[in-house]
């Protein structure tokens, strides 16, 4: 059984007997920070510097075993091959958009499946990597087809980067930005998340500036509390999707637990204590949250968090009779908005939709993409 300090009473062994690592014969070096890897090596007596080889050959040249880590010794690498193990996830479908949108299913255990989704830009600029947190969700979003899967547990940080590796290499391009907007909430994932993200910034893993990491949540207001004391350098979205407290809760369950006044004073301490935007996502679905109404609404909201902007996206999903506003309304609706409020408003398309990839899609569904 595994002890308080990471150690278990069996041995690993050399050919010639002698004992090398106390340390469980699973350990898993993906996924573990430089400090989470000094210990390991400290307590198993060899020198912590060891720790930051191993921690940019995972990130930075994305060695896959640990014959690669030439900049080790080789009895050193002989004994992390007794006690250790490289984990990977099999990607198990790969589709692709006729707009360069690719969604990757990957297959966390039998029964177990998650997506991650390449999208770039029309400009081949900005080249985003959407990834899932979870196996399912824990929240039923009315218009989420994430929604209508069985949770099934909490990736791992090492699950939640392999996206990111499996993705860059098959695609063979590096991500500009990173989004938690696959499946899951991030929030009820919030350690493996936040670790995941530390090590995207970090500078000797994926280098990504923290401005280019996007952690959203459907309103778990703790988490967002939590966030904000530990004045985490991310960008963070809401998914806010209705702006009238009365009916919230028909779209977005999580209001019952969570009522949209106390997302907004969270928001609005967000901006106060950390002198940053926050983003507010609205899927606008027709004759539920486009009215005057809710116009308006999103307006005080606005005026009562400050530092905010709205990225508003279509509805792609058909639940409950809803349907896709036409591009009518869509311009109709951002015009009106913008003229209630003066922070700005980001039109945001829909791509890979023919695949299942756009959001609120991810569900694990097999689209053929039309020849």
């Amino acid at each position: 059984m595994k002890s308080s300090s990471n150690t278990i009473e069996t041995k690993a062994y050399s050919e010639s007997g002698d004992s090398l690592f106390l340390e469980d014969v699973n350990f898993t070096p993906q996924g573990k920070t430089i400090s989470e890897l000094e210990d390991f090596l400290m307590q198993n007596k060899e020198p912590k510097y060891r720790a930051t080889q191993i921690f940019e050959g995972l990130y930075k040249h994305r060695y896959k075993s640990w014959d690669e880590f030439t900049n080790l010794p080789l009895n050193l690498r002989n004994k992390l091959k007794l006690v250790s193990e490289f984990q990977e996830m099999k990607v198990s479908h790969h589709l692709v958009s006729v707009d360069g949108t690719q969604k990757f299913s990957f297959e966390i255990e039998p029964g177990k499946e998650i997506e991650a989704v390449w999208i770039p830009s029309g400009d081949g600029d900005r080249k985003t990597i959407c990834i899932s947190s979870q196996v399912g969700c824990t929240l039923n979003c009315s218009f989420c087809a994430t929604g209508t899967l069985k949770f099934q547990g909490n990736l791992k940080t090492w699950q939640i980067l392999n996206q990111v590796l499996t993705v860059e290499s098959l695609v063979g391009d590096k991500a500009t930005n990173i989004v938690f907007m696959g499946m899951g909430e991030p929030m009820h994932n919030y350690k493996e998340v936040i670790r995941a993200a530390e090590i995207l910034n970090h500078p000797k893993a994926f280098h990504l500036g923290a401005k280019r990491i996007t952690i959203s949540t459907a309103g778990v207001v703790p988490s967002i509390l939590k966030f904000i004391e530990e004045k985490q350098p991310y960008n963070f979205a809401i998914s806010l999707n209705q702006s009238n407290p009365n009916t919230r809760s028909e779209i977005m369950d999580i209001n019952k637990k969570f009522p949209l006044n106390e997302l907004i004073l969270a928001a609005k301490k967000f901006v106060n204590e950390l002198d940053r935007v926050i983003t507010f996502e609205y899927v606008m679905i027709p004759d539920k949250n486009m009215s005057d109404e809710n116009i308006a609404a999103m307006a005080m909201i606005a005026s009562r968090v400050g530092k905010c902007k709205f990225n508003v996206i279509p509805l792609n999903t058909s639940f409950h009779g809803w349907r896709t506003p036409t591009q009518n309304e869509i311009d109709l609706f951002v015009l009106k908005l913008k003229s209630k409020t003066k922070v700005p408003i980001m039109n945001r398309r829909s791509p890979g939709k023919e695949i299942g990839g756009a959001c609120g899609m991810l569900a694990l569904e097999r689209k053929e993409i039309n020849k």
